[in-house]
């Protein structure tokens, strides 16, 4: 077991751990989480032997090996299967000590070598490695390919997969999906559950910490507290013990009005329908969120729009591709006011392609693509982080982009966890994720009529991800959202279109059933597949994700006629929505009263000051408001149901 027992470290004069004790056993996962700087990765090199305790003890068996993910390697000339087998240590060693018995010809020392490497698997060696790339998202023909040709995103897959290659008894990976799609995530997910060792990881990916972990270690204030169960059962315990801290009401009380306002006014458009259904489960469980995030540095919002056109943006006949390459064909859609896409595809199946079309980074080879006047594009992928001047300051690129004043641009950042000090730190000096805060503050600040957002959480810690989600689920311009984080779509999206085999479809299942599709098809043990190409209404229903129905919204009317029957529709739906305005007045007025009037209830004094029947009164009036909030809310609800219902038809 590893064991720490009354330990401390230090830093300069910054503690990071204080007198720490925990007992981690063998076999276990377990998720490390924390707030940035609380001390996660100088856990790992503690653990790896680089540092020392200042005092106390922190003990792993001096027999077990142990493997961690690299973050950083220099560039090399080794194939990327070479490159993953270099992973296992042993078996290159057992390697050298063959080919030197061979050529010392000596028979007992080939025999010795050779049933070592049985015992390792080194014939079974270049399949393992093959797999794992695989599960990872490489092809056949990038397994020959030099390290040094990769991006630096394929690098960090290949030193996970380097990492994985190697047997051991405690493994440390530091953010290993980052980089990752949500196929390979799901694929490491199986691959992690069937771990035979010790893992340790840190993540902040909640559905992959649910899936993978057995236990979580909590880093928070230079102490640490270990939780039995996944990420989900340890916000359930912590949530009891925040419960309990009064100091947190009042902002706890402001973070679950928020939320609750967002369910009322969206658990009117569920149905029967799976997708629908998922939505609600994840809206259940907002007022955890809301406890959770009570204490959070983040106060971020995405403004609405200040006019939105109807369609925002019209795909007619759509063919997109690069040169003479053709990566996407025939895609008919419409993106309007309040929808919330998620977009599913393995990676290189196109999800990019289409993002840079809508965006307006890449043009069409073929059809159109018809934009409203109001419906300019917010974007952000991970290439934006690398455009920042290096040596200005975050306050400095805020200001001089919007012309606000230096205090504004304080109170602006501020609420994306920029402080005082960090504003004036030169951008090349920032982290992953503070540069990512930093062009989602810009984002936000334009106030687009449009948020296209390519893997927005890659460095983005658990609060903050939580963060953007509540900041998104108040957004009401369009949105599109590519993310292995499972728990944003979740809570973010409402319906998926799946890129694949050169098309856009819509997909009628949850995130979840197309994770289990992904693991099937790719095998908990790495098993890796080829690319299929060609058509998808070609393809068998095995080799297809479940309710994947044609073009994203089917044949299509010309760009000027959508226009007028959109114009049409909004002349109906006019009275409708006025009368849905003036409701939403009444239920905003009725809430108010209803905390006057329970406020006062809720007041000790009162039951002292005021008279028995006064009392009653306040009673009475209270079920009164309750009723007529009740009331307004299902005429709120049956109304909306009208509204969507003509909307969709």
């Amino acid at each position: 077991m590893i064991q720490g027992q009354q330990f401390s470290f230090e830093r300069g004069e910054r503690v990071i751990f204080e007198q720490c004790s925990f007992m981690l056993h063998a076999g276990q996962r377990i998720g490390i989480v924390g707030r940035n700087g609380a001390g996660k990765s100088t856990l790992f090199e503690l653990l790896k032997g680089n540092l020392q305790p200042s005092a106390g003890d922190l003990d792993v068996p001096a027999d077990w090996r142990i493997t961690h993910m690299a973050q950083e390697v220099t560039p090399s000339a080794r194939s990327a299967l070479e490159f993953v087998i270099d992973g296992h240590i042993e078996l290159r060693a057992l390697e050298a000590d063959l080919a030197k018995a061979e050529a010392d010809n000596d028979a007992m020392a080939l025999a010795t070598a050779h049933d070592r490497m049985a015992d390792l698997g080194g014939y079974e060696a270049e399949a393992r490695a093959g797999q794992i790339l695989y599960g990872l998202g490489f092809g056949k023909d990038d397994f020959a390919k030099a390290h040094q040709e990769f991006s630096g995103g394929w690098r960090i897959r290949l030193s996970l997969a380097q990492a994985l290659m190697r047997p051991t008894d405690l493994l440390l990976l530091d953010e290993p999906t980052n980089h990752l799609d949500l196929e390979a995530t799901v694929w490491l997910e199986g691959y992690l559950q069937q771990f035979e060792g010790t893992l340790l990881v840190i993540a902040h990916d909640r559905a992959f910490l649910d899936t993978v972990s057995t236990h979580i270690l909590h880093l928070q204030r230079a102490a640490m507290t270990s939780y039995k169960g996944n990420y989900s059962s340890f916000e359930a315990q912590r949530l009891a013990k925040l419960e309990q801290q009064q100091a947190l009401a009042r902002k706890q009380a402001a973070k679950m009005e928020h939320m609750m306002d967002f369910v009322r006014r969206f658990r009117a458009k569920a149905s029967k329908a799976k997708q629908a259904q998922s939505r609600l489960k994840a809206l259940e469980r907002m007022e955890q969120v809301a406890v959770m995030q009570a204490d959070s540095p983040y106060r971020l919002s995405f403004p609405n729009p200040e006019a939105l056109s109807t369609p925002l943006i019209g795909l007619s006949d759509l063919a997109l591709g690069y040169g003479n390459s053709r990566v996407l064909d025939d895609i008919k859609a419409s993106i309007m006011p309040g929808d919330r896409i998620g977009i599913l595809g393995e990676n290189g199946a196109g999800k990019s392609t289409l993002l840079k079309a809508v965006v307006g980074d890449l043009k069409p080879q073929s059809g159109d693509i018809v934009r409203g006047k109001h419906s300019q594009v917010g974007y952000f992928a991970q290439h934006q982080l690398e455009t920042l001047s290096r040596h200005d300051t975050p306050l400095e690129t805020y200001c001089r982009r919007f012309a606000v004043t230096e205090q504004q641009g304080r109170d602006a950042l501020g609420h994306w966890g920029f402080d005082g000090t960090m504003v004036n730190r030169p951008v090349d000096s920032l982290s992953g994720g503070e540069k990512a805060r930093l062009v989602l503050a810009i984002i936000a600040r334009e106030q687009p009529a449009i948020l296209v957002l390519d893997e927005p959480t890659n460095h983005l810690d658990l609060d903050m991800r939580e963060a953007l989600s509540m900041s998104l689920q108040s957004y009401e311009g369009a949105l599109l959202l590519v993310s292995h984080d499972r728990s944003l779509l979740e809570r973010c999206v409402d319906e998926y279109w799946i890129v694949r085999d050169g098309r856009v479809e819509r997909y009628q299942d949850t995130v979840g059933d197309y994770a289990q599709w992904v693991r099937s098809e790719r095998g908990g043990k790495g098993a890796g597949r080829s690319k299929r190409k060609g058509n998808s209404a070609k393809t068998s229903s095995s080799a297809n994700p479940p309710s994947a129905s044609g073009p994203a919204t089917g044949s299509e009317p010309s760009a000027a006629q959508r226009r007028k029957e959109a114009a049409a529709a909004r002349r109906a739906l006019k009275p409708l929505r006025d009368e849905q305005k003036k409701l939403e007045t009444r239920i905003s007025t009725l809430e108010r009263q209803i905390g006057e009037v329970e406020g006062k209830l809720a007041d000790p004094e009162s039951y002292a000051a005021l008279p028995p029947a006064e009392l009653d009164e306040l009673m009475a009036q209270s079920g009164k408001l309750r009723k007529k909030l009740d009331d307004t809310e299902q005429a709120w609800f049956s109304l909306t149901e009208q509204i969507d219902s003509k909307s969709a038809g």
